[in-house]
């Protein structure tokens, strides 16, 4: 049965063996923390991304806020001084 089998291949075979039972733990830990590094980077790009939009937000509001003052104003003002030509 362990005729036709030929010696390098089973000499690669039990290298591979030998192998896999010392790197396999070290590729766990490695790529256990690679992803532990991975998720914290994604949440503290969405972290920055919900900030930036939340001031970006805050700008446009303050923007339409000032816009909507001076048209108040503007109107205010020709109203005044539509009253006091009369």
């Amino acid at each position: 049965m362990f005729k036709n089998i030929e010696k390098t291949g089973l000499i690669t075979g039990v290298a591979l063996g030998l192998t896999a039972t010392t790197i396999l733990p070290i590729m766990k830990s490695t790529l256990l923390n690679l992803g532990i590094i991975g998720v914290r980077g994604t949440i503290s790009l969405v972290d920055s991304t919900k900030t930036t939009v939340k001031l970006a937000k805050e700008e446009i509001e303050d923007i339409i806020a000032e816009a909507q003052f001076e048209r108040m104003k503007n109107q205010l003002d020709k109203e005044i001084n539509l009253l006091s030509e009369n």
